[in-house]
């Protein structure tokens, strides 16, 4: 085999030769492909180019992977005329060592795990080049130091270091997509026949919907008001419940109708988001709890509420103005920290994308790649992401103000990336919005208006709609729900359940 020179050189040749590296690998396992070309099916899924410490051998496994790809035979003949002009490759002989790689057949034998050697030095120089550019960073005091952003960005490349050397994507045989296909079936006959994710707290959504399933995207959408917070966090809160009291129960983790769960609240605060659901489970409206104005009696109720939720597995991240980028960085480390099976975000047109610059086109780029972000998070930590979303002004245009898929403000692509859209809809919000004056008791015709609309707010008083307007997975419709305001609680309606398919 040819004598195997470093042509990668730098300021310091004691930098160089500290690097994790094995060129005499390299060398070897290029050898190899030439020789047998089927060896490159076993190796090019996981090892790519930049894998390889020495740049001549990186271009000569791209140039291999090039000619094979147009099915042709990949040796140092065909290789040839593709480095006559190499100015590397004329340092250590032209396009004669080529022949040179060929020279040892039995390095065939351990084509393999040259290979997985040259991936794992690679990974370590990664590793190597984001400490490095730690230190670096943390040394250089000429500029305004963020220690907070300079460990996000660290967590951040460190993260895409794990990734690279997490399991090879693969296809999946029909027999194991089957056998998953058959556990979530079987998950959902034993909640009962309608629940195969994990729960929303509502027995009517679950049944429509199925629960929330891993690696979706759930868009919870509604104009300001409507409780799209509120139903948010009833979803995070049911969830981490359910896999409190399933553990409990004996159940394993894996099998849990619930999920521990992460809540980034970019709009209220951590305690305020306490509050609401301590309001929840005390019955105790948020507003006296604010003030104060409770009696001793409310007081233990909500004693007793706080020590039942005192070992809730919700983690609430309030932290404001987050990116996109810092958002998945703090979701992996919850995930790898405390094993969280579900993320809601509120609200997403409050996180900012990674791009600069004004303007409402650039703004539409923004929230799109926020919202491919959130799927792609769901699927990285598979896990459902429910994110929260305003609607646009045209919903109060109609007359009918029941949300549409146009309404999605800002960008289309909430839609596209969207597994499942679910819209709240609240008539009595628009009634009493509208509420006429309380007339004098001798003008009669103001006091039919006025009972008419009594009538009409008494009946729709308390109710919501949550429409599943986008399902890829399943029908469209309207599920019915009762909401209290006193105390933002969602909850299923006795007599209620969901309407059949939204037409048009």
């Amino acid at each position: 085999m040819a004598q195997v020179v470093h042509l990668a050189e730098s300021a310091s040749e004691s930098a160089v030769q500290a690097l994790p590296q094995n060129v005499e690998a390299e060398a070897a396992l290029l050898g190899a492909l030439m020789i047998d070309n089927r060896l490159i099916e076993d190796v090019q899924l996981k090892l790519r180019p930049q894998h390889f410490f020495e740049p001549l051998h990186a271009r000569i496994y791209e140039a291999i992977l090039r000619l094979t790809d147009k099915n042709m035979v990949a040796n140092p003949v065909t290789l040839k005329p593709l480095f006559d002009s190499d100015e590397a490759m004329k340092q250590v002989g032209g396009p004669a060592y080529l022949a040179q790689l060929t020279g040892s057949g039995a390095a065939v034998i351990g084509a393999r795990d040259f290979a997985v050697q040259i991936y794992d030095l690679a990974l370590l120089r990664a590793l190597v080049g984001v400490g490095r550019d730690l230190v670096e960073g943390a040394l250089d005091t000429s500029e305004e130091v963020a220690p907070l952003a300079q460990i996000e960005r660290a967590e951040t490349e460190l993260y895409k270091v794990a990734e690279e050397g997490g399991a090879e994507g693969k296809a999946k045989s029909f027999a194991e997509a089957t056998r998953e296909a058959l556990e979530m079936a079987e998950k959902a006959l034993n909640s009962g026949g309608h629940l195969s994710g994990f729960t929303t707290g509502l027995e009517a959504l679950n049944s429509k919907i199925g629960g929330l399933h891993k690696s979706d995207l759930i868009i919870v959408a509604g104009r300001p008001g409507m409780g799209k917070s509120a139903l948010g966090t009833n979803m995070a809160f049911a969830a981490a419940q359910r896999f409190l009291r399933d553990t409990a129960d004996g159940i394993e983790a894996s099998k849990a109708a619930g999920a521990p769960a992460a809540l980034f609240s970019l709009e209220m605060s951590a305690d305020q988001l306490a509050t609401r659901i301590l309001s929840e489970q005390s019955g105790i409206t948020s507003e006296a709890l604010r003030t104060g104005r409770i009696s001793q009696q409310e007081f233990r109720e909500l004693a007793r509420a706080a020590a039942e939720l005192e070992n809730l597995p919700l983690y609430i991240d309030d932290t404001p103005g987050l990116t996109i980028a810092a958002l998945r960085t703090r979701a992996r480390r919850l995930k790898r920290q405390k094993n969280i099976g579900l993320i809601v975000v509120d609200y997403l047109q409050l996180l900012h994308g990674t791009g600069r610059g004004g303007g409402n086109e650039n703004r539409v780029q923004e929230i799109s790649e926020i919202s491919r972000g959130l799927k792609t998070l769901a699927k990285e930590l598979d896990v459902p992401v429910i994110g929260l979303s305003q609607l646009s002004r045209a919903v109060e245009q109609r007359e009918d103000k029941r949300p549409q898929l146009s309404d999605l403000r800002e960008s289309g692509s909430i839609e596209q990336d969207a597994d499942i859209v679910l819209f709240i809809y609240r008539e009595d919000y628009y009634l009493k919005a509208f509420e006429p004056d309380y007339p004098m008791p001798n003008e009669t015709d103001k006091l039919a208006k006025y009972e008419e609309w009594n009538a009409k707010y008494s009946a729709a008083a308390g109710k919501a709609e949550v429409i599943v307007a986008k399902q890829r997975h399943g029908s469209t419709g309207i599920v019915r729900v009762r909401f209290d305001g006193r105390t933002t609680k969602f909850s299923d309606a006795a007599d209620e359940g969901y309407m059949p398919e939204l037409r048009g």
